[in-house]
């Protein structure tokens, strides 16, 4: 079973459908993976022989099991969920191939990728699908006549160790590819160039539009820029970006982890920015006569500010999340806006066609189709209100009266649980989903004896 055609924009990287069936008559393609992202923004799918996709799977579709949308990170089948429990058996749901995302994955050899949106086996999507999440917050945009563009700036940490090795020192004490803060510094990066490098090419024969690398604060901290797009395939990008960089890392011997906060210097943060157009690609956030804003922007900051906090679940999605949000640290503790203040959680950049807001909320561990859903969600709704754009906040927003962000997975669940906007963009089938997902790993870290714990007491108490 096959997807319509979406609109979004194709790189001329990526295959069609006619050559992707000439690279597997030629042998240049053997392998053919078809893949959805899941509730924690991973790929999850199939290796297909490729003559058996083009024979059977584009006809007769592909099925997986739909506790893939009802699993905690370890993938283990937990309680809780709607969807699917021993009771109803753990059916199937149906891959649907967007036929928009062939694309070669050059880090595998002769592979290439199809990504997929989820149906129920009676043809209807499944709504807690990230992706389904998103593709109907762009059909609400659309049908305002508007078209939503986004980036995401998506930070990790390099090490100098294999994923076997990080996990036999179980993640402690491991080898930072740089050992000070290499933020903008050529000599950083050159050192890591051998892995950044080859993550730009691959990632640039796979159908991505590369813009740039550099260093950031925390010892071995890189990342790699990418240009704006719609915000489907930024979120497919996205996706596929960090499988595929995890992947070479470990060809290089090396590991990288997109974690928000993996120790207790600087975290690694995933800015979203995003914008909306009209129609033929049209200026709507702009009015250049005016030289300023228009009030349809202020009225999208302002539902994007207004729902920040219940819908942070979608932002922070982990336990671990939180821990970034410290002041000082270039993430965000503050509900506020302001004019390229990058001490707020959304920051105004640019001008005219560039107009856009940066929401800084979101750390790498975030799942792109959620946080872009929530950000269209909440700019979406603050147009339909109308609401009024509280004044700028200028200086340091750290010390500002504006209110806090979560500090804790557990402070965003309750405010997700309560929220009439999360209910009323996503449905109440969504929510409990989500929360329950929550839940989960709330359940799991309070059952867990830390390190920390036992430095903590295990003499001294």
């Amino acid at each position: 079973m096959t997807a319509s055609p979406s609109t979004h924009p194709r790189s001329g990287r990526m295959l069609t459908l006619d050559q992707l069936r000439d690279d597997i008559r030629r042998g240049d393609i053997e392998t053919v993976i078809v893949a959805f992202t899941d509730m924690q923004g991973r790929l999850q799918g199939k290796y297909l022989h490729a003559p058996y996709f083009v024979d059977h799977a584009l006809g007769h579709g592909v099925e997986g099991c739909n506790y893939l949308l009802a699993v905690d990170t370890d993938m283990n089948t937990v309680d809780g969920y709607d969807m699917t429990s021993w009771e109803s058996g753990y059916g199937d749901m149906v891959f649907e191939l967007d036929l928009d995302t062939i694309r070669r994955l050059p880090w595998q050899d002769r592979t290439a990728l199809v990504q997929c949106d989820l149906a129920r086996t009676d043809g209807q999507p499944v709504p807690m699908s990230p992706r389904s999440m998103l593709r109907r917050q762009v059909e609400r945009a659309a049908g305002h006549g508007w078209r939503a563009v986004a980036g995401t700036e998506l930070e990790f940490m390099v090490y100098d160790d294999t994923y076997e090795q990080a996990w036999e020192r179980g993640y402690r004490d491991l080898r930072p590819a740089n050992q000070y803060n290499v933020d903008y510094s050529i000599v950083g990066s050159a050192r890591v160039e051998p892995l950044l490098g080859r993550i730009r090419r691959e990632m640039y024969a796979a159908g991505m539009t590369v813009e740039s690398a550099k260093g950031e604060c925390n010892f071995g901290q890189h990342e790699i820029g990418f240009l704006y797009d719609d915000v489907i395939t930024t979120a497919d990008n996205h996706s596929v970006y960090k499988t595929g960089a995890k992947v070479i890392a470990a060809l290089e011997g090396k590991a990288i982890t997109f974690m928000a906060k993996p120790n207790e210097r600087e975290g690694n943060s995933c800015h979203i920015h995003l914008s909306l157009r009209g129609p033929d690609d049209s200026i709507v956030f702009w009015d250049a006569e005016r030289r300023t804003r228009t009030p349809l922007y202020d009225h999208f900051i302002a539902g994007v500010l207004a729902t920040m906090r219940e819908l942070t679940l979608f932002y922070a999605p982990n336990i671990n999340s939180y821990k970034r949000f410290a002041v000082g640290s270039f993430a965000p503790t503050a509900v506020a806006w302001g004019m390229d203040n990058r001490t707020c959680a959304v920051r105004l950049v640019g001008q005219g066609a560039s107009a856009r807001l940066e929401n800084r909320l979101p750390g790498g561990d975030t799942n792109p189709y959620l946080a872009l859903a929530a950000m269209l969600a909440g700019g979406l709704h603050g147009i339909e209100q109308e609401l009024p754009l509280e004044p700028e906040t200028t200086g340091n927003a750290y010390t500002s009266q504006a209110p806090h962000v979560p500090r804790t997975l557990r402070e965003a669940r309750d405010l997700f649980a309560a929220s009439d906007v999360a209910k009323a963009a996503f449905s109440e089938e969504v929510v409990r989903h989500y929360v329950n997902f929550a839940d989960v790993e709330i359940e799991a870290y309070d059952a867990a004896v830390t390190d920390w714990e036992l430095r903590r007491g295990f003499e001294r108490l």
